[in-house]
């Protein structure tokens, strides 16, 4: 009788180490904020929000400074109707991208909308582009300038056009 008496409190007493064992771990995501629901960048391009309209993953690919530059990434509308987005570089416009409502644009790779551009910057270093919508006002991005060291990069740097 002893035994079955001391065995029931050791389970019981493992139970409730368990038990405020498990609260306490949980208590963990009650603190502090669960870092998975950020957005982020998740690759070498930047994001930024105006209004409705999401960019994703903007760079500026290039071989040089003053060569031909292509922009990459995305433009996701998250409104209900159809947006325009304006690009400026400086005081110069160098594309506009429409995106339908509930609709993501690739720009630049093999199959997104081109928008290229002489390139402010050499490899490297950012520029700014000036992101604009009529509904989400305007707002000025630093964007990375990379070339094609990169082998995901390589094929989508643009070349010079012979003169």
């Amino acid at each position: 009788m002893i035994r079955a008496r001391s065995s029931l409190l050791h389970r019981l007493a493992a139970a409730g180490v368990v038990a405020l064992a498990g609260l306490a771990l949980a208590g963990c995501s009650a603190t502090n904020e669960i870092t998975t629901a950020k957005a982020y960048s998740a690759s070498d391009g930047v994001r930024a929000v105006l209004g409705d309209i999401t960019a994703e993953n903007l760079i500026v690919l290039t071989s040089a400074q003053g060569a031909p530059a292509a922009l990459q990434g995305a433009f996701t509308n998250r409104g209900t109707a159809a947006i325009t987005v304006s690009i400026t570089s400086g005081t110069v416009a160098i594309g506009t991208v429409r995106v339908d409502p509930a609709t993501t644009v690739l720009v630049g790779g093999d199959t997104g909308k081109k928008i290229t551009f002489t390139a402010d910057n050499a490899p490297g270093g950012v520029t700014p582009l000036t992101l604009a919508t009529g509904p989400g006002g305007s707002l000025t991005v630093s964007v990375p300038v990379l070339d094609g060291t990169l082998p995901e990069y390589a094929t989508l740097v643009p070349t010079p056009t012979a003169s």
